[in-house]
């Protein structure tokens, strides 16, 4: 009753077995570990401290890997789900829009309410289910390997929530959300003089008062669409802070626990209430004691969905997240779980957000060390985020520290290689990484050449969802990270270009921007520029920009562009603690290729491990497949 309710609640529906017996599987066994953003360049420079690597390298294969244009995460892990031009599978950045309507969206699932639901009182009660839609398109490979009874296992699986539904173990990775149905959203509780409730982005500052050593504080849960008035549901973390040490008692329902200063709690399991007495939303939490005396400061994560006992589908079969808690004990279910958030906010210290970086680190290795005992042929893939989200933070500026997380990877693949002497064994990124110094504000860059127009001149600000655009004489616009769109007739809710027109202002754009540099440095912004109808290829492409833009290294579109907005200068340098990225011209960002086989083609991509993965287990590439097989 309790899970049919919650799932009612945040429109899922959940996604079981299709029940069909297996096929002798096949005794081949493939292991692929996919390390985001792990950086050819970044090895070659450090070959020394990762010996696992080095040495899987010089007895094996290491070689530069074609990424996606652009070489964003949902969308060249989708090319390596499908094996499919972005054309195909639709993904294109990670933010789309409608252009009926203008409205923005996530590009890797929505959730929808139920559509009947029976008033009572306060509450509404669902008399139909809810559901979750992903918006990647194309066959999954492991799909083939179902079809074929190959058995595969696949943890933290990319843009794969809600899992595609499947005979093969899969759970869910980026793209997965906490239960307030965010990508993450931390809270932190501060008695700091004069600070105030606001929102920041990836969370919540909440100042708290204590009274004689105690405190109340209010976890925010999923909104409670049970009620009319969808009402947050909550809880309440009680706090007792001892009166000469720097320690404090946490009590939360029967669940109580002391911790010193400086510590993190293991996971705090959590129900937040929705029909008293009748059904609850269970999430959990772990807590940071960063300052306990004289200043109170305590960090509290995102509210995970609870593996054991989870609300939303997260897993095939529905159950093997709990078989993995059961095992392991709980683990971060968000999609992205290191907290960079709270760092780029000042919450966490870097040294702090280190430390809970690799708390995810070790519950992912611990999984990828379980499946493989447990699984003695077909497929086992893992995919680590942790190089990518320390990069973003430590990136040509703490190197030491983000050596670090690549040395806990060489670790973990030296523990694992002597028992894979008879696998395939390959190691790859999605893409590569750079620094980002100079933000672009590229819709301003538009306006000022002529493409974009606003209400008033005096309009540009912050303000987003194109908040003061004029449609009537707009031309193009920008939206997420490297995409450009016509205002086309026909398409766009207030179209202004003529279908035989859209060529042309794409052409003309694209000359510019390669034209464009930098007032300060006189450097060149934009390495190239990608026309639509020269990239994409295949049936899905209602969400493809008409121009891509491939940034030059160190420049990157601003947060702003990303969610349309139109501040006053094309150019700022970039102030957040996310000093690196990879949403650039795709050749500058090239992933990494390792393998303990020799590889036999000179360039491969990243849908070419797609076609290999298939091929070492005798499957034949599926429709649209590109890729070729690289042994």
């Amino acid at each position: 009753m309790r899970s049919a309710l919650w799932i009612c609640l945040l429109g899922a529906v959940a996604l079981g077995g299709c029940g069909k017996a297996r096929t002798n599987a096949a005794a081949k066994r493939v292991v692929v570990l996919g390390i985001d953003a792990m950086d050819p360049a970044f090895l070659e420079r450090h070959w020394s401290d990762l010996p696992n690597l080095d040495r899987l390298r010089r007895e094996g294969e290491f070689k530069r890997l074609g990424t996606t244009i652009p070489p964003q995460s949902p969308v060249a892990w989708s090319t390596f789900i499908t094996g499919l031009n972005p054309g195909g599978h639709g993904v294109y950045d990670f933010i789309h829009r409608n252009p009926a309507t203008m409205a923005l969206f996530s590009s890797m699932a929505e959730t929808e309410p139920p559509k009947w639901t029976l008033p009572v009182g306060p509450y509404r009660i669902p008399l139909s289910g809810g559901r979750v839609t992903r918006f990647r398109q194309g066959q999954a490979f492991w799909e083939l390997l179902d079809a074929h009874g190959v058995p595969a296992t696949l943890l933290r699986m990319p843009n794969n929530f809600p899992p595609v539904e499947s005979r093969s173990k899969s759970l869910s990775g980026m793209g997965t959300p906490d239960m307030l149905g965010t990508f993450g959203t931390f809270t932190f509780f501060s008695d700091e003089p004069g600070e105030r409730e606001r929102t920041v982005p990836g969370g919540r500052i909440v100042p708290v008062a204590l009274d004689n050593e105690q405190a109340d504080l209010v976890i925010q849960g999923p909104e409670n669409t049970l009620r009319k008035d969808r009402r947050r549901s909550s809880v309440t973390l009680k706090v007792t802070r001892d009166a000469e040490n720097s320690a404090a008692l946490f009590e939360v329902a029967d669940t109580r626990f002391v911790m010193n200063e400086g510590e993190w709690s293991d996971w705090v399991r959590l129900k937040f209430p929705l029909i008293p007495g009748v059904t609850n939303a269970h999430g959990m939490v772990r807590i940071y004691a960063k300052r306990l005396r004289p200043e109170f400061r305590v960090y509290v994560s995102p509210v995970n969905l609870d593996p054991a006992s989870p609300d939303l589908p997260i897993s095939t079969p529905s159950d093997y997240s709990a078989e993995l808690a059961a095992a392991l004990g709980p683990f971060y279910t968000q999609g992205i779980a290191e907290d960079t958030s709270a760092m780029r906010e000042g919450v966490l210290s870097a040294e702090e957000y280190r430390a809970q970086s690799a708390l995810v680190a070790r519950e992912q290795f611990a999984m990828l060390r379980h499946a493989l005992k447990e699984s003695a042929g077909g497929l086992v893939f893992i995919h680590f985020l942790g190089i990518d989200q320390d990069s973003h933070v430590f990136w040509g500026k703490r190197e030491a520290d983000l050596l670090e997380t690549y040395k806990r990877v060489d670790r973990e693949i030296g523990n694992l290689l002597p028992s894979l002497r008879d696998a395939t064994v390959i190691v790859m990124s999605d893409h590569g990484f750079s620094e980002f110094r100079r933000a672009v504000n590229l819709n301003t860059w538009l306006m000022q050449e002529g493409f974009l127009a606003l209400d008033s001149p005096s309009n540009t600000g912050s303000a987003e969802g194109f908040a003061h655009v004029d449609w009537k004489r707009t031309q193009a616009y920008s939206l997420g990270l490297n995409g450009v769109y016509v205002n086309a007739q026909g398409r766009e809710k207030a179209g202004s270009v003529a279908a035989g027109e859209v060529e042309s202002i794409v052409d003309r754009i694209a000359s510019r921007l390669l034209e464009l540099r930098d007032p300060e440095s006189g450097d060149r912004v934009v390495a190239a520029a990608y026309k639509r109808r020269e990239i994409y290829r295949g049936d899905a492409l209602a969400y493809a920009p008409d121009l891509v833009v491939g940034w030059n290294a160190g420049y990157r579109s601003s947060w702003q562009t990303a969610l349309g907005a139109v501040p006053p200068a094309v150019i700022e340098d970039n102030t957040d603690e996310w000093r690196g990225d990879h949403c650039i011209a795709a050749h500058l960002v090239p992933g990494v290729f390792l393998s303990n086989r020799r590889a036999k083609v000179a360039d491969p991509k990243l849908e070419d491990i797609t076609v290999t993965v298939l091929k070492e287990f005798g499957i034949a590439p599926g429709p649209g497949m590109m890729g070729r097989a690289v042994f």
